[in-house]
């Protein structure tokens, strides 16, 4: 068996991506299907001797889908030779077939096809925004001057139009049809699949409607002398399919424009890969690619250089900052046999290490191969409308043509043929017209429309509806420490004078003075807090460096020092142990002071917990949700912030990798869990989650990767956006149930199934004032939460 992922292009709606999976499924050598309509990927397990790639693509082309592009991967696997990333090649299967083995990239491939991809995609928003700045202000005219009519018909006291009735039927006869054969083309291809292959989905519901609107129209339109033969009323529907595909369209381009961006956190996280390395080689320094570093090789690299791959310190101190790796603000010190990450920065010194995990085995490369896997791993969300349109459609047009030929059949036998005809072919239209979805159709955007708009007034970015939908069942959330619960950059906290008498504002003068000429950031945390302590610098001498351990300089003549307890311990200067110990335990990090004799203060520094983390913690508890925290950092930092904050559970010293399979645990225990995050570790978490949680003031990757975005990095807002969640979910179920209410009522007096016993008959021009109502009502509905509070 052999796995693949395939890119799919055609796919419009979730229902599609269900019509996909049965069409490959069936096929024999075909193991398993899943089609992800957010990234418009599959990912397939299929056997090679028993089903081509092509044959999967003739299975789904009938329905209007198409795999777009076959990976190198899926044909050759025993690459031996790569290509630099200039040689990059998108390569034809012809081209494949001829060379056998090629020397190409699998890296170099994938960039190519996702660049190719993204143009592709970009493209086609280009025009579909054209579109909908074309067709919507023509809809929402339509559709104002529609409920004009309606109620100028109910009130005397309301004026009709200045237009003639005939030159305004001309007018949208040119402008539906424009609307219908240009704009609404997916539709009718919709309905054209559902009469081939009986694939029905939303689009087919709303070509049916729209169509079959615009053709009883044109014959009312353009056959008077008939109409009046038969007895039908002169009411036309043209505006029925202009509001229908405006509205309706508009919603997709939205869906289509939130997943333009699918993919780019994987584009992210590998730009964080270093481009080239320093290695020694017979005592020559040699700048090469990365991808031509071995394993054994030794890597130098100066301070500011990104370390290019993972290995193990042989020389050299400095502190190395592996934010984007483990999430936590404070640079790590780095001795011989320290671990080193590839893709982190170097701070300071200079340093020798020597390489212990090259290309796909580096832990950098392992996050965005879980990131990959995680996207393909989500089911894409079976819309509700999706799923009633599978069987709404083939039972409206059962019922229309049983009331067509139940008239012709039974009337004739107690009226005249033409009489018959005419009841059939209202009763037809009819059940067709009320049918026709423009409420349906409205009802998802308009609430996801206005929801997003709330969002965003609460700084609230939300990605796609599938995010809103899935974060109102959310019952567990899973929080990042740094940068989430905590503010993401160390602060001096307090400031412990050793014999507790001094002047705390003289020390901390002369401490930051001391600090001023390190860049380590737990002396800039220091230097600011003096800074806002308004203290000034003394001038320092004979400074000294002391790296991986603190600094030395002279002050008014006389020797200080400032550092680690392993700085002070080396210098033979007692400090105490339980004022280290209890600062630790706090999850603070110790910065002792000290002259050439004894102790003189200690300085606490900590990523401070945010004044909103409590008040956010209480709100999620409020909503019955279980709040817990996981962190790479340390189990006393954990700990101490947990306790001051209320989490309900702990997770510490988790790497990367290990958040997601967190994540995943949980998941399997039929929990619905989010994840709120910040840093490049969070971003398989992220993905992994039901849904999740990125703060703005994180990285892109987080940002990209999840599918909430909260600006400012505010976790109050955490709990508004599941409230809006919450809120909007309502209304879309209120919006669905008064779109279906006028279809379950009407269709059975439209099919004229009262009219033999109370004479009770829905001509068309009812059933559309019926829609028209249900239209209304779901607008109004939705405009509702403009005015909800968060």
């Amino acid at each position: 068996m052999e796995k693949i992922t395939l890119p799919i292009k055609g796919m419009s709606c979730a229902g599609c991506a269900v019509s996909i999976e049965k069409a490959i499924s069936k096929l024999e050598g075909v193991s398993s299907i899943n089609v992800n309509f957010a990234t418009e990927k599959a990912a397939i397990e299929y056997d090679p001797e028993k089903i081509s790639i092509s044959l999967m693509n003739d299975a789904i082309k009938k329905f209007g889908y198409e795999i777009s592009e076959e990976p190198v991967a899926a044909f050759f696997k025993n690459t031996d030779v790569k290509l630099k990333n200039s040689e990059c090649s998108v390569l034809t299967q012809d081209q494949m077939a001829k060379n056998g083995k090629l020397p190409v990239s699998s890296d170099c491939k994938k960039q190519d096809v996702s660049s190719k991809n993204r143009q592709t995609k970009a493209e086609g928003l280009k025009l579909n925004k054209i579109k909908v700045m074309i067709v919507f202000p023509v809809a929402l005219i339509v559709f104002i001057l529609m409920m004009w009519e309606i109620a100028a018909s109910s009130y005397s006291g309301i004026p009709r139009f200045l237009i003639p009735h005939e030159l305004y039927s001309i007018i949208l006869f040119i402008l539906s049809t424009i609307v219908l054969f240009w704009i609404g083309l997916p539709f009718l291809k919709g309905l054209l699949n559902f009469i081939r292959f009986r694939a029905a989905n939303m689009d087919t519901l709303v070509g049916i409607g729209t169509l079959s609107a615009y053709l009883y129209s044109t014959f009312i339109l353009f056959f008077p002398g008939l109409r009046e033969s038969l007895g039908l009323p002169a009411a036309n529907y043209f505006d029925v399919t202009i509001v229908v595909i405006g509205f309706v369209f508009l919603g997709k381009y939205l869906e289509t424009n939130s997943k333009i961006k699918t993919g780019e956190a994987i584009e992210k996280l590998i730009n964080l890969q270093a481009k080239t390395a320093t290695v020694l080689r017979d005592e020559t320094e040699l700048e090469i690619p990365v991808e031509e570093v071995g394993l054994n090789d030794i890597v130098i690299v100066k301070p500011g250089g990104k370390i290019p791959v993972d290995g193990t310190v042989i020389d050299g101190n400095s502190s190395v900052d592996e934010s984007m790796i483990t999430g936590e603000s404070i640079p790590v010190d780095k001795k011989a046999g320290s671990a080193v990450i590839g893709g982190t920065i170097n701070k300071q010194g200079v340093i020798k290490f020597k390489t212990a995990r090259i290309g796909s085995d580096t832990m950098l490369s392992q996050i965005i191969k879980m990131v990959e896997e995680a996207q393909g791993s989500k089911a894409p969300i079976q819309r509700f409308a999706d799923k009633i349109a599978g069987v709404f459609v083939p039972i409206v047009m059962g019922i229309a043509f049983a009331a067509l030929a139940i008239w012709l059949i039974a009337g004739t036998r107690s009226l005249q043929f033409n009489e018959a005809f005419r009841f059939g072919l209202l009763s037809f239209v009819g059940v067709l017209v009320i049918a026709c979805p423009c409420a349906l159709g409205l009802a998802t955007p308009t609430a996801i429309i206005v929801g997003v708009g709330k969002g965003a007034q609460y700084g609230i970015l939300i990605k796609n509806a599938e995010s809103l939908e899935k974060l109102h069942r959310i019952n567990t959330i899973i929080i990042d420490k740094t940068g989430t619960i905590t503010r993401g950059e160390p602060s001096v906290t307090d400031i412990i004078l050793n014999d507790g008498s001094g002047n705390e504002i003289n020390i901390l003068k002369m401490l930051a003075s001391l600090e001023k000429s390190s860049e380590h950031p737990l002396a800039q945390a220091i230097i600011r807090r003096a800074n806002a302590m308004g203290t000034g610098f003394l001038k320092v001498k004979n400074f000294i460096n002391l790296e991986g351990m603190g600094v030395k300089g002279e002050i008014e003549g006389k020797v200080y020092f400032a550092g680690s307890p392993g700085l002070m311990s080396s210098l033979k200067i007692n400090y105490d142990d339980d004022l280290v110990s209890g600062i630790t335990k706090q999850g603070k990090t110790p910065v002792l002071f000290a002259d050439s004799e004894k102790i003189i203060a200690a300085a606490s520094i900590a990523d401070t917990v945010k004044d909103s983390s409590r008040q956010a913690v209480k709100e999620l508890h409020k909503l019955g949700i279980k709040v817990i925290m996981i962190t790479g950092d340390n189990r006393n930092t954990a700990e101490y912030i947990s306790g001051i904050v209320g989490i309900d559970q702990t997770y510490s010293e988790v790497l990367p990798g290990d958040k997601a399979i967190k994540i995943r645990e949980l998941q399997k225990k039929g929990l619905n869990v989010a994840m709120a995050g910040d840093g490049i570790n969070d971003a398989p978490a992220l993905v992994q989650a039901d849904v999740g949680i990125a703060m703005g003031t994180g990285t892109d990757v987080a940002i990209e990767s999840a599918d909430i975005t909260l600006l400012a990095g505010d976790i109050m807002k955490i709990p508004q956006a599941i409230k809006l969640s919450k809120r909007t979910m309502r209304t879309i179920r209120q919006n669905l149930f008064w779109a279906f209410i006028y279809n379950i009522v009407g269709i059975p007096v439209a099919a004229g199934l009262f009219y033999p016993f109370w004479g009770i008959f829905l001509n068309p021009v009812f059933a559309g004032l019926a829609m028209a109502f249900s239209s209304v009502s779901v607008v109004i509905n939705s405009l509702r939460l403009r005015f909800a509070k968060l």
